[in-house]
């Protein structure tokens, strides 16, 4: 299968490439390698060196035996996208090229309407790239469990059964997005509904829980086919994080009382989750909807799962907890269903401590990285406006 990747240097673009090429697809991509900037810019590094384009484009060469079709381009231009859709013609097109930082769009008025602007338009330019250039392909678009907020009801996958005043319906479950970033994938998901009932579009919106983990089985020992691993206040979520702070001897990093309930999975779960939606498509004009994890902990479980797994390497790791700079609830039902991935064949990671020894004993060779940036651990980004570093509460 034609498969186009969109972000395809990132985290999991990178990876989900060299994925979907062992198992026998046709890949190409595009990226505008902004992710690499937005890292610097709030003072962050990749905790895992990473390679350049150029690099990285060789070893995929090593690797396959085949050129990687991936080119620099900014997806808000609709003439690249649907000259690239035009030249490829896709079967399937994954869009992971987006801003995908909760913090990084709180920080004020400019990045806020900046990733405003970029993940509605580079959405909508693929949506109608596909209409115009290849009106059979089917679209995978990555979304996210926080588009759903934490409602105290149990999540559906994208739809419930709804009656009221006597009357039933099946409508899209409420969204209640806790960032401009995630308000942004919101319209996202509305616009890709709205196209698939309007075009007969193909379309599943992954809704993917937070994403953990160093690396994948494909990418062997060649150390340019790595991914990147953040550990920054703007784009290194919490399992990241808190490897990356276990390994300099820098205390974990809890948000308020660490009760918040995430859905975490783990990279290579990613993948394989990935090319099963791919792989399976939908009807013409249905629009389905994945709600995409492993499982659901708390926050203050998976501080202490890094801590034990930590420890059993010899890693000394203390657990403080700090004032939340985010406005959430701090504690919450949390409840999501996770049928429909299931169905079709994934099988998620059976023991996520083998994942995070993993991920520290590659981590420990890196602790240098960490630490020159270890400032960029602190949060300072709040929710309410403003900068202001957080004290350590207990």
């Amino acid at each position: 299968m034609r498969v186009f990747i969109a972000g395809i240097d990132g985290y999991l673009g990178w990876p989900l490439a060299i994925h979907l090429s062992a198992r026998g697809h046709e890949v190409a991509g595009a990226d505008m390698l902004l992710r690499r900037e937005w890292v610097a810019e709030v003072g962050g590094i990749s905790a895992l060196p990473i390679a350049s384009r150029g690099e990285r484009l060789r070893a995929f060469k090593d690797a396959t035996g085949e050129e990687l079709d991936f080119c620099v381009g900014d997806l808000t231009d609709y003439q690249l996208v649907k000259s690239r859709f035009q030249e490829f013609q896709p079967e399937a097109v994954v869009h992971l090229g987006q801003m995908p930082s909760a913090p990084y769009s709180m920080m004020d008025q400019a990045h806020c309407v900046w990733t405003q602007r970029n993940n509605v338009v580079n959405n909508l330019n693929i949506l109608w790239a596909i209409k115009e250039a290849a009106p059979g392909a089917h679209l995978i678009k990555l979304g996210t469990m926080g588009e759903y907020g934490t409602p105290a009801v149990d999540i559906p996958e994208g739809f419930f059964e709804v009656e009221f005043r006597g009357r039933k319906d099946r409508l899209p479950f409420p969204r209640q997005a806790g960032s401009w970033y995630h308000q942004s994938k919101v319209h996202d998901s509305h616009n890709t509904l709205f196209a698939s009932q309007i075009w007969g579009l193909r379309a599943t919106d992954i809704m993917q829980g937070v994403v953990f983990g160093t690396r994948i089985a494909e990418m062997g020992d060649d150390c340019r086919l790595g991914t990147r691993l953040d550990f920054d206040q703007c784009f290194g979520t919490a399992i990241n994080r808190f490897c990356c702070q276990a390994v300099i001897g820098h205390p974990l990093t809890l948000y308020g009382l660490g009760k918040q309930r995430r859905g975490f999975l783990p990279l290579a779960d990613s993948m394989q989750c990935l090319a099963l939606a791919i792989e399976n498509p939908p009807e013409a004009g249905e629009y389905r909807v994945f709600n995409q994890f492993e499982n659901a902990y708390s926050i203050s479980e998976l501080a202490h799962l890094v801590k034990g797994v930590a420890s059993d390497i010899g890693l000394s790791v203390e657990i403080n907890r700090y004032d939340n700079p985010r406005a959430e609830m701090a504690d919450h039902y949390y409840n999501p269903d996770r049928q429909h991935l299931l169905d079709i064949g994934y099988q998620p990671t059976p023991d996520i401590q083998s994942v995070i020894r993993e991920m520290l004993l590659d981590l420990i060779d890196n602790r240098a990285r960490i630490k020159a940036h270890a400032d960029a651990l602190i949060p300072d980004i709040r929710w309410g406006g403003g900068r202001r570093r957080s004290k350590v509460i207990g």
